[in-house]
């Protein structure tokens, strides 16, 4: 049981990479708080999760509410040993045909909403707890019409450094997961049916070495091993979980014969 005795918050850990982190987080013995802005898939986390699980119904981009919810929650179930910084959405922002709205609503919850949600922890966060960021490979890939999703998660990157580094006097560490296309409800909008999504699964999964599309469960492993005392010694660092797209490109199965 590797996180037995923790208190672990993740937020958006009513679906996709969060559910499955905190899954994996209460098998191995954690107490686990789950933020989500949805009420019915919170319900559905919940059920799921089990009785233990703590819920908090929370937009992390009102950093007001956030502290408030957080320090709520720290006072029911225990300061926090580890922070999953997962909540986040998706979306095209194509030059010429972006709103400031479209913008800033990326970059609201991608960013600045990852930033006050370690703020908000901090004064209930152990000393040589574990901070986890989700960031993504977008971070580098230089794909055509995301530039504010790839700019949130390349900040992303520079912040797990700069708070690696602020926070190791209290011996707190802070890591990055960086998943590649992985199999969650954020491509639902692009691909609206079984047939468009297992095409979509086909040619993201074709970009990378291994030919396929990561599992949540993939990613939330990777955060296992960040949470828990097996990392001890390692902080500022970002394990990358894409099937090699980023390392290996040109070993991507879509450039072989067979």
């Amino acid at each position: 049981m590797r996180l037995k005795n923790k208190v672990a918050l993740i937020t958006g850990g009513n679906s996709g990479i969060g559910l499955a982190t905190a899954k994996a987080f209460i098998d191995e013995g954690a107490k686990v708080v789950i933020t989500g802005r949805n009420p019915e898939t919170l319900a559905a986390a919940e059920k799921v999760l089990g009785a233990g699980v703590v819920v908090l119904n929370l937009d992390v981009t009102d950093a007001a509410a956030t502290e408030k919810a957080f320090a709520e929650a720290a006072a029911k179930v225990g300061t926090f040993d580890i922070i999953f910084a997962n909540a986040g959405i998706g979306g095209a922002t194509p030059l010429g045909d972006t709103s400031p709205e479209q913008f800033n609503r990326i970059i609201s919850t991608n960013l600045t909403a990852v930033f006050f949600t370690v703020q908000a922890a901090l004064p209930h966060l152990n000393d040589r707890a574990s901070v986890i960021l989700n960031g993504s490979v977008h971070a580098v890939l230089g794909a055509p019409g995301w530039t504010a999703y790839a700019a949130t998660k390349a900040a992303v990157r520079a912040m797990t450094r700069n708070m690696a580094s602020e926070l190791a006097p209290r011996g707190i560490r802070v890591n990055q997961v960086t998943p590649g296309g992985t199999k969650t409800p954020i491509w639902s909008p692009m691909a609206q049916t079984e047939d468009a999504m297992s095409a979509l699964e086909a040619r993201i999964g074709g970009m990378s070495p291994l030919g396929r599309m990561s599992e949540a469960d993939e990613i939330a492993k990777a955060a296992l091993y960040l949470a828990s005392d097996d990392a001890s010694n390692v902080t500022g660092i970002e394990i990358t979980v894409d099937g090699g797209m980023t390392s290996a490109p040109s070993g991507a199965k879509i450039f072989r014969a067979a």
